[in-house]
């Protein structure tokens, strides 16, 4: 399987990293700590050198029961991020986390090259045509709700055949408007209780039938440092373990806050088809 970045062809029967740039005050794990250039820099700096090959940058906290913002906040937190990133890290994937075709568009323009949208266009009814005229990567997720409301009642009759039909729909609208390159995230913790999350993760492999890429998201989360009982920042070694869990079910991508130990986890995996 391979995307198309910047002209650019990307692997992806190799596992990649994306790394998470939060840009916001309220993020669940390391919001409020990038304040200045420097330090969006360096972050950005460390995890290209552990081996990220997309940095994703968001503005807009998705975390349950999140302040909403507006459009104008989220532009003026994303876009001189994303336009310092491409001043110094010219020939390196950027990815707009966004699910407002606006901020999409002026990403697009300051230097992101792909898209990854939380709501699968479902917010913004305009998101899926920016998407084919930008003629981009587009992650779509799964979410039950809104980040205000996705946790209170996630109701499911059965969740691997909602989810499945949920993106075989929005990949077939997706197809016929021309959009090529689509990436599917089932959105851990996002609408999901504690076991939803984990039949999930045991049944990930089964998304493989659509035939696109899988991204997981699962660093840090609460399915991981809920069930624990423990904390975000105490969470790597379980996101490892789940990491793993993902990549042997098939899945393309990992969404992460620490490079270097996702790095490593694909190399171990990917070692066991040597």
């Amino acid at each position: 399987m391979h995307i198309n970045c910047k002209g650019k062809l990307i692997d992806l029967s190799s596992p990649k990293v994306m790394g998470i740039l939060n840009i916001t005050p309220d993020s669940f794990y390391d919001g409020n700590t990038l304040k200045s250039d420097k330090s969006i820099l360096l972050r950005a700096e460390k995890m290209l050198t552990e081996g990220a090959t997309f940095i994703d940058v968001g503005g807009y906290s998705s975390r349950p029961n999140a302040k909403h913002i507006s459009e104008k906040v989220e532009l003026q937190r994303v876009i001189p991020v994303i336009e310092l990133l491409s001043k110094y890290f010219p020939n390196r994937f950027i990815s707009i986390d966004s699910f407002r075709s606006k901020v999409v568009l002026e990403a697009i323009q300051a230097g992101a090259c792909m898209v990854n949208d939380i709501s699968a266009g479902s917010i913004d009814a305009n998101m899926f045509k920016i998407i084919a005229k930008l003629q981009i990567p587009y992650i779509i997720m799964h979410m039950q709700g809104t980040p205000q409301t996705m946790q209170k009642t996630p109701t499911y009759h059965n969740i691997i055949k909602e989810i499945t039909y949920y993106f075989s729909e929005k990949i077939r609208q997706l197809s016929i408007l021309g959009v090529n390159d689509i990436i599917i995230d089932v959105g851990f913790g996002f609408g999901k209780t504690l076991p939803q999350n984990y039949e999930l993760l045991k049944n990930l492999a089964l998304f493989k039938n659509l035939e696109v890429p899988i991204l997981s998201g699962i660093s840090r989360k609460s399915m991981l440092y809920r069930l624990l009982n423990t904390s975000p920042d105490k969470a790597l070694n379980a996101t490892t373990v789940a990491n793993t869990i993902a990549l042997l079910n098939g899945s393309h991508i990992l969404r992460v806050h620490d490079v270097k130990e996702a790095q490593e986890t694909i190399q171990i995996v990917r070692a066991l088809h040597i």
